[in-house]
């Protein structure tokens, strides 16, 4: 079995290989950072699924449905409210400012520091929230097939991000629209076998499997105990503000908008993307039900992240596993990628200050464009490595509920941009700049304690909305920092 996965594995690679190829041909640092403006938006929407969802939403949202049921649509009610604020908020602040690094629009607005800070906090949740997706995939990987081979996790890591290196270093946005379209695709139609298989074993129809969930305890939406975690208004505010923040407020998600040849063309983009993602987060869930479903029926030990590598790699038709790791596989890529890329970016952009000079002349630029390129590549390389040393200390301190993590980082790092950009565009009031490092620091720190503590102090637990109070705390100091100002914004 560990090696026709590794078999499937292989000539999937070589598929993005070709992809990769074909559209990184000539590729420049424009092409690199902003796709040359040229990405059409319906695969652009498309492509994104695949870098939305991620390995950790592959395994972790089926996982999910025995402690928080159907409630996480909520959810997904609350992201679609998000999508809207980005088309028409933030998307036509960036298209009219001509952003290529949106925390740009930082600078613009407050100052240097203020931009660089925006930008450094992106860099450390980016760096966090994908390598902890990329973990969650190279584990199953690991623990299914190279483990068994004596190979140890770290050279595993080290061969994951060689290959994502080798397709994203040239081509990067121009290439990762048109390979995550394919992976969204590979990824979807694992996740739709996967749901026909196990129905099929538990001797339903596709109709029949959604009717026993319909009926079961799992198909249940709203929570009203205010204290709960999964209380349905927190679950609807906090995907709001999830969303504006790890979508809108970030880089990488942004700079595929940002390829699109027109505000327009992005805003289709971005609405489009949303209503698919309803429907795939919709059948996560489904999926995840007929697991615990089947999990109950035939006494299966596993729970959380584990359950859906265990049931269709130990228990359903040796066609599942394969389904399973290309659909894994097809979720890792896209996390990977477009984490690298957008890092890169804004790292070339915010910190080097990369891009075309005033008065620069032909051969100048050329020679510039020569010499930044060799700069990208190395810090292109050096995020590969951070990521490598983030993955292996994963992989010594493992949880059950990895999504879980993954949320309550974005809720930490994110804060600060929700607070910077909401003070910015809601506001005329002139920052001192350099006081807003110190703002954006202190915020995330009391939230940590806070969210650490309140089940104790306050018999309250924190959930999404953290990152609300985690904005709010952001803008009340910004708004000790600042004075009136009589100039437009």
């Amino acid at each position: 079995m560990e090696t026709i996965i590794f078999i499937a594995f292989v000539t999937y690679t070589l598929l993005l290989f070709a992809v990769t190829y074909i559209t990184s041909h000539k590729a420049d640092s424009k092409a690199f950072f902003q796709g040359s403006r040229k990405s059409p938006w319906a695969v652009v929407a498309y492509g994104m699924i695949g870098a939305s969802l991620s390995g950790v939403t592959f395994m972790s949202v089926p996982g999910w449905v025995n402690d928080r049921m159907f409630t996480y649509m909520l959810m997904v009610v609350g992201y679609f409210l998000g999508y809207l604020v980005i088309s028409f908020v933030l998307m036509p602040t960036y298209y009219r400012l001509n952003l290529v690094s949106i925390y740009k629009y930082l600078e613009t607005r407050y100052g240097k520091y203020s931009h660089r800070t925006g930008s450094f906090f992106f860099m450390l949740s980016r760096c966090l929230g994908a390598s902890l997706r990329m973990f969650i995939v190279i584990i199953v990987l690991y623990n299914f097939v190279f483990k068994a081979w004596g190979l140890p996790f770290e050279i595993t890591v080290a061969l994951f991000l060689g290959l994502i290196l080798l397709f994203t270093i040239r081509g990067g946005v121009k290439t990762i629209v048109w390979t995550d379209t394919l992976q969204t695709t590979f990824m979807l139609a694992a996740l739709i076998m996967c749901f026909v298989m196990v129905s099929h074993e538990l001797g339903f129809s596709v109709s029949g499997m959604f009717s026993k969930i319909t009926h079961s305890d799992y198909f249940t939406f709203i929570e009203t105990d205010s204290m709960s975690r999964n209380c349905w208004w927190k679950q609807i505010l906090g995907g709001a503000f999830i969303c504006i923040a790890m979508t809108g407020l970030d880089q990488e998600m942004m700079q595929k908008n940002l390829s699109c040849k027109d505000l327009r063309s992005a805003q289709k983009n971005m609405i489009t993307f949303s209503l698919i993602l309803f429907v795939v987060n919709f059948i996560f869930l489904l999926l995840g039900s007929a697991l615990y479903i089947y999990k109950a029926q035939n006494g299966i030990e596993a729970t959380g992240d584990a359950l859906f590598p265990e049931i269709a790699i130990n228990y359903l038709p040796p066609v599942a596993s394969i389904v399973f790791i290309i659909g894994l596989i097809s979720a890792l890529f896209p996390s990977a990628d477009g984490a690298l890329t957008s890092l890169t970016t804004a790292f070339c952009i915010d910190f080097l200050n990369f891009g075309a000079k005033q008065n620069e002349t032909k051969e100048q630029n050329l020679q510039r464009e020569k010499k930044e390129t060799k700069i990208r590549h190395r810090v292109h390389l050096s995020f590969a490595l951070l990521f490598t040393l983030i993955i292996i200390f994963y992989y010594h301190n493992q949880n059950d509920h990895l999504i879980d993590i993954l949320y309550q980082v974005a809720s930490i790092t994110y804060g600060p941009l929700l607070g910077l950009f909401f003070f910015g565009l809601t506001t005329k009031r002139q920052v001192k700049d350099k006081f807003v490092p110190v703002v954006c620091v202190a915020a995330p720190l009391i939230c940590f304690v806070l969210n650490n503590n309140s089940k104790q102090w306050f018999n309250y637990s924190f959930d999404f909305e953290l990152l609300l109070l985690n904005g709010l705390l952001t803008f009340i100091g910004l708004m000790f920092i600042s004075k009136k100002s009589a100039e437009k914004n």
